[in-house]
């Protein structure tokens, strides 16, 4: 267990920390980590799905959060990412065939570890790209997860007229011209950390630090840029999952929470999904940036209050 998390001063792994690795159908290892609920009463186990370029550590902090709640926490840390085999040699491009295969490392993870060792009810608590591949899964996941809390999802790019369809479009011709390996943006990740004033998804400096550090310290954990043909699979699931037959099929009930001053997905995409949603509502958290869950308390704690509100919800016995 020693080797299996890292951490750092400002960022020590909560109590009652296990994981360890499950090996996918395909051959990829992927790493997870289980952490057991401190508060009582137990309430139940919520899986937490990062965004893209995360890693257990990130969420160090909401794990102690959710803990201190009476909730179990499982989190995995994608398949390409983190501490999981990479998919390609070059361990700093950001890459994956399609969503779908990370869709069937959450089914494989529920079957081996959430499912034997987690107590129930289950729920969910996915970030941005994670969001997706919640949506993704949503409609095999009625039967196990009870509600599903999505924080920022990647449905479509910000403040740009240029559709995912036209992005996939355009990353499909890439990848047909053998191109799909390329940096799609940003490149390889910077030697010297960028300063917080420029960054685009926490308002917190010392949350940013911490953060930063955790990468400065176990530059393993890190990606640089997401190639073409990870935006390209990032494309088709939004589009998948924005089909309104697809929509029709999720019957988990859902709380999207978006990010009021976002600059790294779409706010209106989002505004404009929850509205079609048969089972689910929106809460819009105003001046918050990208990663609420790594935002400034100001804008952290009204998100930790929906979250009470509408987990475990009404109808659980321990509430």
């Amino acid at each position: 267990m020693t080797d299996l998390f890292h951490d750092i001063p400002d960022n020590p792994r909560p109590q009652n920390t296990a994981g360890g690795f499950l090996t996918t159908r395909d051959g990829k290892k992927i790493r997870y980590g289980v952490f057991a609920a401190v508060g009582r009463p137990i309430r139940g186990t919520v899986v937490v799905l990062p965004g893209r370029n995360e890693c257990v550590e990130k969420y160090f902090e909401t794990a102690r959060d959710l803990t201190e709640r009476g909730f179990g926490v499982a989190i995995l840390d994608w398949r390409g990412q983190g501490a999981s085999g990479r998919l390609i040699r070059d361990r700093q491009r950001g890459y994956v065939r399609s969503f779908r295969d990370y869709a069937g490392d959450l089914e494989q993870f529920f079957e081996e570890v959430v499912l034997p060792d987690c107590r129930g009810p289950y729920y969910i608590l996915a970030h941005s790209a994670g969001a997706v591949v919640a949506l993704l899964a949503a409609p095999s996941m009625v039967n196990r997860v009870r509600r599903m809390v999505l924080i920022a999802p990647f449905l479509a790019l910000p403040d740009t007229s240029v559709s995912m369809k036209a992005v996939r479009r355009v990353c499909s011709a890439l990848c047909f011209l053998g191109l799909g390996r390329l940096y799609a943006a940003w490149g390889a990740r910077p030697k010297t950390a960028p300063p917080f004033a420029t960054n685009k998804v926490t308002t917190d400096p010392v949350r940013f630090a911490r953060n930063t550090q955790i990468y400065q310290a176990y530059p393993q954990l890190a990606l640089g840029g997401p190639t073409v043909r990870w935006l390209k699979a990032a494309a088709e699931a939004a589009e998948i999952v924005s089909d309104p037959d697809f929509m029709a099929r999720i019957k988990v009930p859902l709380l999207i929470i978006a990010a009021g001053a976002d600059r790294v997905v779409s706010t209106r995409a989002i505004e404009a999904y929850a509205r079609q949603l048969r089972i689910g509502s929106m809460l819009m958290i105003d001046g918050a940036r990208h990663e609420i869950l790594q935002e400034a308390d100001i804008y952290r704690e009204p998100f930790l209050a929906a979250f009470d509100a509408f987990i475990p919800g009404s109808d659980d016995p321990t509430a």
